[in-house]
């Protein structure tokens, strides 16, 4: 039997273009009032059928709240690489933070995929702590336990295969629950880190992002990531722009919205 491969993609659909170096790592650095813009994505994957949906991002409403700025729904990204959400049938969330488990309501077929671990933490203790939780929506993560007792929740204790060449992998340090995806490409098995590392800078320079739950996990989830990719260029980080400019758009249209993720950059 020939190995499943799959096709990956970046979808942009908001952006914090205020954001400073000295809002995104942590230490002191020379450069600290310098622009450092942060982009928000959702991912999908596909081999044949089979679609897999990573993320579901946030709406108008929490954008807002938040000071981002929606470019479009995750969903109307997805349609346009014409997936339907309302037929997609399997979402892995990486963590609930309020820019990964929201809009949920846009996927009414889905199985989630989430680690055990994070549902713990984002309805335990640690939530009593105005730094921890500020980065979750009370909203989403309600919505998700209404998930779990409808039976669309499928956990995760670890890492987990969900098909052939696609896995799952618990790295926590930026939250205690937060995974990665690994998946086969033609170009050798990608890593979608997600907030594992949120740009380039990160696991290159094991400089960490400033959101961060366990210090010293953190920086061990760069070398799980490193030992996860085929290299280093195999990783994807969850929010860093410099992805729309490494990889292709798999049209002209989609310049600057999505990235074609498993076609081998130009540089390499």
């Amino acid at each position: 039997m020939s190995e499943a491969v799959w096709e990956a993609y970046a979808i942009r659909y908001a952006t914090h273009a205020t954001r400073t170096r000295r809002e995104c790592f942590v230490g002191i650095d020379p450069h600290d009032a310098l622009p450092y813009p942060l982009d928000f994505f959702v991912w999908m994957v596909r081999c044949g059928e089979r679609v897999f949906v990573i993320d579901t991002g946030f709406d108008h409403a929490e954008g807002e709240r938040r000071g981002r700025s929606i470019i479009r729904l995750p969903s109307e990204g997805l349609a346009m690489l014409g997936v339907d959400a309302a037929a997609v049938e399997d979402v892995v969330v990486s963590h609930l933070h309020f820019d990964h488990a929201g809009t949920i309501d846009a996927f009414p077929r889905a199985r989630f995929h989430l680690q055990e671990t994070e549902m713990a933490y984002a309805t335990g203790h640690c939530m009593t702590w105005e730094a921890l939780r500020a980065a979750y929506s009370v909203e989403h993560v309600v919505r998700m336990v209404r998930e779990v007792y409808a039976g669309r929740v499928a956990f995760v204790d670890g890492e987990r295969e969900l098909a052939p060449g696609l896995s799952v992998h618990l790295i926590g340090g930026h939250v205690k629950g937060v995974q990665a995806v690994r998946v086969r490409t033609a170009r050798g098995w990608l890593v979608l880190a997600s907030d594992t590392a949120h740009f380039y800078e990160n696991f290159e320079q094991n400089r960490p992002f400033i959101v961060v739950h366990d210090l010293e996990a953190t920086l061990r989830g760069y070398e799980k990531l490193r030992a996860l990719a085929s290299s280093p260029r195999h990783i994807i980080p969850g929010h860093d722009p410099l992805v729309l400019r490494r990889y292709p758009a798999p049209a002209p249209h989609l310049e600057g919205i999505v990235a074609r993720l498993d076609a081998t950059p130009p540089t390499d």
